[in-house]
């Protein structure tokens, strides 16, 4: 049984009253009661219309269900689809042009592009490793990757691939920051001469500095530091002695208390903000064992730079971070009402994530330069919840004291309501409005949810070559871009899922720069450094302001053109291959996520390679299975037989790890049950989301040690 406190008319687990009281609280300027107070009222006067809102969005898909219902066999009518979907409130009316008026825009957000790493919060380590990620080496991306088409082998350092890493870094130094005569191939070193880079640059504004033992360059808003230090091994085959080149990379982080984290608890929740709380004081650290060698691992510090004029300046060492809440739809049981009804977990999120973030607030030289909070709001459907979001955080900046608009906002465009409506969404919080993004995975499952009833859908992989995700992705950045996002927030695109692929992804990755995103996230720090090369080559700014000049593009109607897999009769093979692919997806990673509370992983696919996988990747796959299931493309003999064949495949990817309950062959576990419930209950289950019954099978683990 939980411990409990009263407080104010809350029950709150003692072990979170304990953290807020006793850790969060103190040197904020804001007392207990009235954090307490301000808790209670929000989720009191808040709570009621939270779930106002969720009915809603049961009540309309209820009537999209009973419109497709009444429709099966019929042609698709645009005309007629549209004009319901407009007549239930699922379409709502355009308002006049505006442009967001988002005050206070840290330069990371607001006028450098870059990549964005997304990290699990509950993860010290990996959340350190984010936020230092600010610079990273292009010498040991390339090295140890496959970017340069191989990976190393033997031990110790390979001199000739030392030289490859050196050709690879001159040949984009070239591309990038060229020199006015010659190669940077054929430099035999570096000084500064009256504030200027000997030898010259072409552009002699790229110069930004230096420092003892390297040179900086800026191209396209990033930095560039070419480094010199005789003692390492790969500058005594260099002509000009530098020994690394190193990028500003991950020019963001979010912090993620949501898709990548399992927290069903108050024990998962604390820990999730106490991490939140080192990074935000400044004094998270992780012991880290390494190559044999413990050290303890913290936030890097800034450092100091010479300008070309003389005057010294600090150079910022970290991501600027972000902080993404759970959405609308989950509660908690950290905390309960008057009531006697477990209180949302959003609302929990907003007031303690940003009372937490004011020890940043507090402080010089800490996260947010201009004095902001970047909460990034997932799952939510269409204006009316952006509109609540807005109000929660209203309320909770007049509960802490914070001046008004303190939280900004990232919008995530990854709900159909939400993609339909985007630019109402972004109306509705006009003056926080600071991110929006495209993800196709999430967008993808609510997709099939959404139109559950239409028919069978197309088989997942054949998803990204739809009219919808075409209009959906264009759509985005154009409608971005006409709302004023420019110079004041994000158009971020979505993740690169395949950490091992990093020459795959250089080949790839250059897409989002060039569709005018000014983020894109990265599944690792080193994939961050990689993707910053497309930055150098792509001046995202003017990308956007020709893309602004090209109009519009992406139609609603292709954007509401329903993926059913009209007419077509699949194979045996296909179905064999979409039903094992989906299950193995769901097991390998529902398991670590039900007996070790993990939530975002790097998980082998059924042909062993590595993804990185969170409740997305796994809501896509359920539903995508759970679809065929409804519509009798699958049975579920057919669901069971592939579930127990691929438990058996999970199990032995996963035979090296210590921790690992195999789920073959009783498949009576937790984790077994969760994955076969997410397809068999998937059609039922709210939006089509994992959550519900993810935490419930992990709260009945917990319970059960």
């Amino acid at each position: 049984m939980t411990n409990r406190q009263e407080i104010f008319g809350l029950q709150v687990a003692s072990e979170l009253a304990s953290f807020v009281n006793d850790q969060a609280l103190p040197e904020t300027g804001v007392t207990p009661d009235q954090f307490w107070k301000g808790l209670s009222d929000l989720v009191h006067s808040l709570g009621p219309k939270n779930r106002a809102l969720l009915a809603k969005r049961a009540a309309i898909q209820g009537q999209i269900d009973a419109w497709h219902i009444a429709h099966r066999g019929q042609p698709h009518d645009d005309i007629a689809y549209t004009a319901f979907l407009h007549e239930v409130g699922y379409l709502v009316p355009e308002g006049p042009d505006f442009a967001i008026d988002t005050a206070n825009v840290d330069p990371e957000i607001a006028a450098i592009p870059g990549p964005q790493l997304v990290v699990p919060i509950t993860n010290a380590r990996f959340a350190l490793n984010a936020a230092n990620a600010r610079w990273g080496s292009l010498y040991d991306a390339l090295y140890g990757t496959d970017a340069l088409g191989d990976l190393p082998s033997g031990k110790g350092y390979d001199a000739a691939r030392g030289t490859r890493v050196i050709a690879w870094g001159r040949g984009h130094l070239d591309d990038v920051a060229p020199l006015a005569v010659g190669s940077w191939a054929d430099i035999d070193g570096l000084a500064v001469k009256d504030g200027a880079l000997i030898p010259a640059l072409k552009d002699p504004e790229q110069f930004a500095g230096h420092t003892e033992g390297s040179i900086l360059l800026r191209v396209n808003h990033l930095l560039i530091e070419v480094v010199m230090d005789a003692d390492v091994p790969i500058a005594k085959q260099d002509r000009a002695g530098i020994s690394d080149i190193r990028f500003e990379s991950a020019m963001s982080a979010i912090m993620d208390c949501e898709d990548s984290v399992a927290a069903v608890d108050a024990e998962d929740k604390v820990l999730a903000y106490t991490n939140w709380l080192g990074l935000m004081r400044g004094d998270l650290s992780e012991e880290v064992s390494k190559g044999g060698k413990t050290f303890t691992r913290t936030l890097n510090p800034d450092r100091d730079v010479t300008t070309p004029d003389g005057s010294v300046t600090q150079v910022k060492a970290r991501a600027l971070m972000l902080v993404r809440n759970v959405g609308h739809l989950m509660t908690n049981p950290a905390i309960v009402d008057r009531d006697g009804l477990e209180i949302g977990e959003g609302l929990m999120d907003a007031m303690i994530t940003t009372l937490i973030a004011m020890h940043d607030l507090r402080r010089d030289g800490g996260n947010s330069a201009r004095g902001s909070v970047y909460v990034v709001k997932p799952k939510m459907h269409g204006p009316d919840e952006v509109a609540f979001a807005d109000e929660i955080f209203t309320n909770v900046e007049a509960a802490l004291g914070l001046p008004a608009n303190t939280v900004k906002l990232g919008i995530m465009d990854e709900e159909r309501r939400t993609s339909v409506n985007l630019r109402e969404c972004i109306r509705a919080a006009k003056s926080r409005v600071a991110f929006i993004n495209t993800g196709f995975l999430d967008r993808t499952g609510d997709e099939i949810h959404t139109s559950m009833e239409a028919g069978p859908m197309v088989p997942k992989g054949e998803m990204k070559n739809t009219a919808w995700i075409a209009a959906y992705e264009d759509r985005n950045v154009d409608i971005g871009l006409a709302c004023g996002l420019k110079g004041r927030a994000q158009i971020g695109k979505g993740m690169w899922a395949m950490p091992d692929l990093m020459q795959d992804m250089l080949g790839a990755k250059i897409a989002h720069p060039m569709a005018g995103a000014n983020c894109a996230w990265v599944p690792s720090p080193t994939a961050a450094t990689l993707h910053a090369t497309h930055y150098h080559k792509v001046n995202v700014f003017a990308r956007q302001d020709a893309i602004k000049a090209g109009g519009a593009r992406g139609k609603l109607v292709d954007l509401l053109t329903i993926p059913v897999a009209t007419g077509r009769n699949f194979s045996e093979a296909e179905i064999t291959q979409e039903l094992e692919n989906n299950a193995q997806g769901i097991l390998g990673y529902v398991v670590r996520w039900i007996d070790q509370g993990v939530g975002c992983s790097k998980v082998p696919d059924i042909h062993d390679v590595g993804l990185m996988e969170d409740r997305a990747t796994c809501r896509i796959s359920a539903q995508a299975l759970a679809n065929w299931l409804h519509h009798e493309v699958i049975s579920l003999e057919q669901v069971n037989a592939a579930m127990q064949k691929m438990a058996a495949v999970v199990d032995a990817q996963n035979a090296g790890d210590p921790l690992y309950q195999p789920m073959a062959p009783a498949f009576d576990g937790h984790a077994y049950q969760a994955a076969l419930d997410l397809v068999v209950q998937g059609r039922a289950q709210p939006s089509g989301y994992t959550e519900p019954l993810l935490h419930k099978h992990r709260l009945a683990l917990k319970a059960s040690r």
